[in-house]
């Protein structure tokens, strides 16, 4: 809004408003406007969630040194969730229709995960949603993103074809191209592959995410890490001289994104104030499914879903040490871990928590590092 005020409607009568054209600058403000917003607000959240005794319900048959975690108010998300969405809001620009396809994303998976959270405090359950309930909103939510952007396709401001790394000619098209004009009832198949990728991908992001929120300050360091490589992967793809140089594919209006990976970097290390180890407040699932949720999004609205393993390749590694740790005792009555998620495992093989924490860090960034040197290895 502060982009259409000051720069559309102001800048002819005052000239030095120019500033607020560059996607630089309003990336740069609205990452410390998300970051002012979550540690000046944060003690409040903490407390009025104190006040209404939202406190964790840790699960019996985990660590025992987090027994004493119970209580600690969770729900923190909120405030992730209110950081994140009003600097986007404020320093983007309000025309911009990828920038609402990002809102949208990151306030719906946040619903899901504060519906999750109120059946845990309200019910004393630490399973929440059922699996099938969760699977079915994320999905819903996942096709609504996927729509969007196939109508968007329509007024070419979008492309179905993904950017492949190391492949610089390679570019597959999602759309099923089969179906002659004379069949038109049957084109909408056409763009079944494209939902269904899309709504794969938000599912696995949004639930990895979710998984990896077991440690305080675990998933919120990783997502500063992952929302700062995808700073970087958005500035260039909307960039038409970087998009030339890298041989992406150029899509300008995606740039306008910057911002909404800006506010993501900017409230997440607000909260990590609060998050850290150890920590006042948990993020809940109303957190870690927005994130999750806010991360595939961008990477799919740039087409850099192939690069999501490496951007958030602590995300996947501990939701695949789930589906393995599943898979193998459900088929050999066997555990491969001695607990998952993986930084479960860790910790019983004698770890400290502020270690597992730091190393995981430390492998986040190698990933998310490595997915930014895909860029110029093609």
């Amino acid at each position: 809004m502060l982009y259409w005020l000051l720069y559309e409607k102001l800048f002819p009568f005052f000239h030095p408003f120019r500033i607020f054209r560059y996607l630089t600058f309003r990336t740069a403000f609205a990452s410390l406007t998300a970051l002012l917003i979550a540690l000046f607000i944060g003690p409040w959240v903490i407390r009025m969630l104190r006040e209404f005794q939202i406190g964790q319900f840790v699960r019996e048959d985990g660590p025992q040194s987090h027994l004493k975690k119970t209580g600690t108010p969770t729900m923190g998300g909120v405030l992730i969730c209110i950081a994140i969405l009003l600097p986007t809001v404020l320093w983007s620009d309000p025309a911009n229709p990828f920038v609402w396809v990002a809102v949208f994303a990151t306030a719906a998976y946040g619903a899901i995960g504060f519906a999750d959270d109120y059946i845990k405090v309200v019910r004393r359950r630490s399973l929440g949603l059922t699996a099938r309930a969760k699977l079915f909103w994320q999905g819903v939510v996942g096709i609504i993103v996927a729509v969007s952007l196939l109508v968007l396709q329509q007024f070419k401001l979008f492309s179905t074809r993904l950017n492949v790394p190391f492949f610089k000619s390679l570019h597959p098209d999602l759309l099923w191209h089969l179906w002659p004009a004379t069949l038109p009832h049957l084109g909408v198949i056409a763009f079944l592959p494209f939902v269904i990728w899309v709504t794969l991908w938000l599912s696995l992001s949004s639930n990895a995410v979710n998984l990896t929120d077991g440690l305080d300050g675990l998933a919120i360091g990783c997502t500063i890490i992952a929302a700062g490589a995808l700073t970087v992967l958005t500035y260039v793809s909307g960039h038409v001289v970087f998009a030339d140089y890298l041989e992406l594919q150029r899509m300008p209006p995606v740039g306008e994104l910057t911002v909404f990976c800006g506010s993501m970097v900017g409230a997440s290390i607000g909260f990590l104030w609060y998050n850290a180890h150890p920590a006042e407040v948990f993020m809940g699932d109303v957190g870690s499914l927005a994130l999750g949720g806010a991360i595939g999004t961008v990477a799919i609205v740039i087409r850099q879903e192939l690069l999501l393993p490496f951007i958030g390749g602590i995300f996947l590694i501990e939701a695949f040490s789930v589906m393995l740790q599943v898979g193998s005792y459900k088929l050999r009555k066997k555990r491969i871990f001695k607990m998952a998620p993986l930084h479960h495992h860790f910790e019983q093989l004698g770890w400290q928590e502020s270690k597992v924490i730091a190393r995981f860090w430390i492998g986040a960034l190698v990933f998310a590092l490595f997915a930014l040197t895909t860029l110029k290895l093609r």
